[in-house]
């Protein structure tokens, strides 16, 4: 069987790591790349270099990953899906709803293959806290609080935080605890001196009854990517910088002492940090993509889950404007959205 034909339209910071992972996956042949602004990291490797998705989609690709900035995910996705070509688009999807619902729709309607880059779900750490969370170890899960911060990021214009790393987190929340939004209140900062925001604390419900609490900034000094998910039986702690996972479990020793024993809580038990396999995030992102397009079973992030994390992230943004909590009403097919 012959290679599926890989295009690649973005060559930033993120597109020479697509490229870096295209060149070399299995079944897959990178043919050209694409950008108006050429190959400034030289990834190319002397593969045809275009500056327009026309040309790109002209080099008669199976599939294309977009990794242009986000105000252009639609016009490029769109030219994609008319020409019939599957593609996966960068988180997020699309800068707003009303975009990432005709990106949805446009993929949709040609029997193709869409997918968004919401990288965090394949990340070890968060792939272990998702099967030991459905294999019921950690028994009902009551609270997932998210950290994601660091030092500004100045490739970063179109959107704000709450769109760029925030959707990483509603994402991920929602899929490791296969349970939707239906709430949120938030509130922003914005102390760049851009137009968008830059600092977000979110509190959100899930379907399910579980609380949620996300942290996400551009103002720290401090790089963390920390999954705090607390259940009936203990805490699972996913970092996802070293993908590491660790379990804090709920102790099952009696106190004696009588001033502890009358607070009706969990104690300290044993902590336990999982030996896990750590294969890179964004190659298992581009090996389920190429599998689902060969019509095989694979894992990927729908572009009907990727509109979904752009409706709460909007919510977001709303409630801070307006000082309130927003409802996330279930829509279509997010009604029943098991997001695996």
């Amino acid at each position: 069987m012959a290679n599926l034909r890989a295009g690649l339209i973005g060559l930033g910071m993120m597109g020479r790591h697509h490229a870096r992972v295209l060149a070399s996956l299995d079944g897959v042949d990178l043919v050209a790349v694409a950008d108006a602004g050429g190959d400034p990291h030289r990834v190319a490797g002397g593969r045809p270099i275009h500056a327009t998705v026309e040309e790109l989609i002209a080099e008669k690709l199976d599939y294309c990953m977009v990794a242009v900035p986000t105000a252009l995910h639609e016009e490029i996705g769109v030219a994609l899906a008319e020409a019939g070509v599957h593609t996966m688009i960068e988180k997020p999807l699309a800068q707003d709803t009303p975009s990432a619902e005709r990106l949805a729709k446009a993929f949709s309607d040609a029997g193709l293959v869409g997918a968004v880059g919401h990288i965090e779900r394949y990340n070890p750490a968060l792939q272990q806290a998702r099967a030991r969370l459905e294999a019921g170890e950690l028994g009902d899960v009551y609270q997932v609080a998210t950290r994601r911060q660091g030092p500004f990021p100045s490739r970063i214009a179109d959107v704000g935080v709450v769109k760029d790393l925030g959707t990483h987190d509603i994402d991920l929340t929602a899929w490791v605890t296969q349970q939707r939004f239906v709430s949120v209140s938030a509130r922003t900062a914005y102390k760049s001196g851009r137009e968008h925001e830059d600092l977000v604390a979110v509190v959100g419900q899930l379907s399910g009854g579980t609380v949620t609490n996300h942290l996400v900034n551009w103002l720290s000094p401090l790089k963390e990517r920390v999954t705090v998910i607390t259940g009936e039986k203990g805490a699972f702690v996913a970092d996802t910088l070293t993908a590491d996972l660790t379990y804090y479990a709920n102790g099952l020793e009696q106190h004696t002492w009588s001033e502890i024993a009358n607070f009706r809580g969990v104690s300290e038990g044993d902590v336990i940090r999982y030996a896990i396999a750590k294969p890179e995030p964004l190659r298992v992102e581009h090996e389920n993509f190429r599998d689902a397009v060969l019509g095989q079973q694979a894992d990927i992030v729908t572009m009907e889950q990727g509109l979904t994390t752009v409706r709460v992230a909007e919510a977001c943004i709303e409630s801070a404007q307006s000082g309130s909590t927003v409802e996330v009403p279930a829509r279509g097919h997010d009604a029943g959205l098991v997001v695996r």
